[in-house]
């Protein structure tokens, strides 16, 4: 297992996902059915997995017909791309207003359907490409980035809005961002 790909896709990830729109799904989730957090967070986690594995996947698979150079350029756009993406906060919109799901199962089954399609071509979801192209080890990238993901998300299903209410999401987004950007120049200044 490769540790520093690992810890820069949980760092990565978990930075870019404050104050995202599977964030927020968490938070209405957690709103809509308060005593299925288990279900939530299960349903988080391998809608995670299975997203991020597919991206890393891709990434890896991407660098087969990419020569080095042009590589280092598509990925080092990609981070920044992403950091000023970032600066850019995501809405969702709670319009249904009723219960779609009773039992945990039933909201665990719901979770997984939600976030794996609210992670199409979200950030997080294009920075694992970018870290699966990166690294060569898809599975510390896919393990790394779903830490990312219940770093970020868990807590905003235990502690609910309060979480994002502690920082102004916007110091969140700028900080995020920042990080981006850097590890973007940083790619096509050392890589």
């Amino acid at each position: 297992m490769d540790i520093s790909a690992l810890t820069l896709s949980a760092s990565v990830v978990a930075l870019a996902e404050m104050g995202d729109k599977t964030q927020l799904l968490s938070l209405i989730l957690t709103a809509r059915y308060p005593k299925q957090a288990l279900a939530i967070i299960g349903g988080i986690f391998i809608a995670t997995i299975a997203n991020h594995a597919c991206a890393a996947f891709l990434g890896q698979w991407l660098t087969n017909f990419m020569n080095p150079e042009i590589l280092k350029w598509v990925l080092s756009l990609s981070f920044i791309g992403i950091g000023l993406w970032l600066l850019v906060p995501d809405h969702i919109d709670d319009t249904a207003s009723s219960k779609v799901a009773n039992s945990p199962f039933q909201v665990f089954l719901l979770t997984v359907g939600l976030f794996f399609l609210a992670e199409m071509g979200d950030k997080t979801q294009i920075a694992t490409i970018a870290l699966g192209a990166r690294f060569s080890d898809i599975f510390s990238v896919t393990v790394g980035t779903t830490l990312g993901m219940m770093l970020a998300n868990a807590p905003a299903v235990w502690i609910g809005q309060k979480f994002t209410q502690r920082m102004p999401i916007k110091w969140v987004h700028a900080g995020a961002a920042l990080v981006f950007i850097g590890i973007g120049l940083a790619t096509l200044i050392w890589a």
